[in-house]
């Protein structure tokens, strides 16, 4: 009898050696496969006919309108457009035997140095569509890795590079720093691809976690909340996976800074306090880091007493700290870094004497390139000068900090932080000069 099966819509071989086609394949996303597909001129009718779909519905996947779920779905379009099936994550089809097509490993879009070539380039014009695509796409990559029952191989040079990350910016502009980690973060997958031993899975998820939530941070400090909430969820997974519980405090923890610097002190105060149960009562990194961020939230929510006893907590567990946990990094919790919460925890309890004393401190411990820190702690200083009655002088020194700062800091975290000043300010006041001055700052 003869075959009466459709003959495959083959498309070229250029098509799959294409970053972007290929990024779209791994993740499923046939609106692009079928629009690029389209754009080789090959039809959605022919595409359909091969693949045992309606035209109108191939038009309508290639369109955004529709999507493709079913798993028997995806192998007849593998099938049907000849990709192979390592392309889509499935098993080898059956005709790739007799009929090769290109390995995904060929894919210049994969190459290291590649990835962080886009990256940059992506994210030098900012936090576009584009830019968190391309961060969802890394993100999501990895979820789908950890959701395998493998582990890596050599995880040395991807641990050195997360301890690398952890000392921060360094001077560099945070677009910059994200790119780089996000193209070593990618570099983890493909360690989760293969079976390993048990505690080899461990090291990968605990750096997993490490530089997803180090990426979260940036863009956090960046002014992406919701990607950044993204990002902590990755973070978290991988630390829980590793059963590093102080990690994944300090996940939670640093997932709580974000309610606590857009307006949502209650819920950071929740996170806070998931983070000191996590870690427990031990003189942490992890633990000191909950404490004084639990007294942030508490103290701009109103819960002045709850804010008192965290700020004891977490003066207390700093005493106690090892010299290894007092590092000056990400993942440590350094003098600096905690009297830069205790900063803006007094701050916002009023408490403007000792709020001054924490931020000449952190201030003496910060490093020029330090430009992020400086600026919000000068911030801080500011506000405690207008409870102190001196509403003028600051928003002169906002607006000086504002004027001074590259571009690439002026948005988000910083911008956010100048603005809740400007807010506090009654509404009477709000036609001073250097009040109004503040505000055009801020509305440019």
């Amino acid at each position: 009898m003869d075959d009466l099966r459709p003959s495959p819509a083959q498309i070229p071989d250029h098509l799959l050696s294409n970053p972007h086609f290929l990024r779209a394949a791994r993740a499923r996303d046939f609106t692009t496969v079928f629009a690029m597909t389209c754009a080789e001129g090959i039809s959605p009718y022919r595409i359909g006919e091969a693949s045992g779909m309606k035209a109108e519905r191939v038009a309508k996947v290639a369109r955004g309108e529709a999507t493709v779920t079913t798993l028997d779905a995806t192998e007849r379009i593998a099938d049907a457009l000849r990709i192979p099936g390592a392309f889509l994550g499935l098993a080898a089809r059956p005709w790739e035997h007799s009929s090769p097509r290109p390995h995904p490993e060929a894919d210049d879009g994969d190459d290291p140095m590649n990835r962080r070539q886009v990256l940059r380039g992506a994210l030098a014009a900012g936090l576009t569509t584009t830019a968190l695509t391309a961060l969802t796409e890394t993100r999501q990559s990895l979820d789908l890795a950890l959701a395998a029952d493998t582990a890596p191989a050599d995880l040395c040079d991807l641990e050195a590079a997360a301890e690398a990350y952890g000392y921060g910016y360094h001077g560099q502009f945070p677009t910059r720093f994200l790119a780089d980690l996000v193209s070593d973060f990618a570099e983890l997958q493909p360690h989760l691809d293969s079976p390993q031993p048990v505690a080899a899975r461990i090291r990968v998820c605990r750096t997993a976690g490490q530089m997803a939530g180090m990426i979260a941070i940036v863009l956090h400090d960046l002014g992406t909340r919701k990607e950044a909430r993204k990002w902590f969820a990755t973070a978290s997974r991988a630390a829980q996976e590793s059963g590093d519980r102080q990690l994944h405090a300090w996940v939670l923890a640093r997932e709580a800074m974000v309610p606590i610097n857009y307006g949502a002190p209650h819920a950071a105060a929740l996170l806070a306090e998931q983070a000191r149960q996590a870690a427990g009562t031990r003189p942490t990194a992890a633990a000191t880091l909950a404490a004084a961020v639990a007294a942030r939230a508490y103290a701009l929510s109103g819960q002045p007493d709850q804010a008192r006893e965290a700020l004891t907590a977490a003066d207390t567990l700093m005493e106690r700290l090892d010299a290894d946990a007092r590092a000056d990094t990400w993942l440590t919790h350094s003098e600096q870094k905690h009297h830069v919460h205790l900063s803006h925890a007094l701050t916002a309890l009023g408490d403007t004497r000792r709020a001054r004393e924490s931020q000449q401190r952190a201030l003496e411990l910060s490093t020029p390139t330090s430009t992020m820190t400086r600026s919000l702690l000068t911030i801080d200083a500011a506000t405690c000068t207008h409870r102190d009655g001196d509403t003028e002088e600051a928003c002169r020194r906002i607006v000086s900090v504002l004027t001074a700062l590259p571009d690439a800091y002026r948005s988000g975290l910083v911008r956010h932080r100048a603005t809740d000043l400007y807010h506090s300010i009654p509404l009477r006041r709000h036609e001073e000069l250097a009040v109004r001055e503040l505000h055009d700052v801020l509305a440019s």
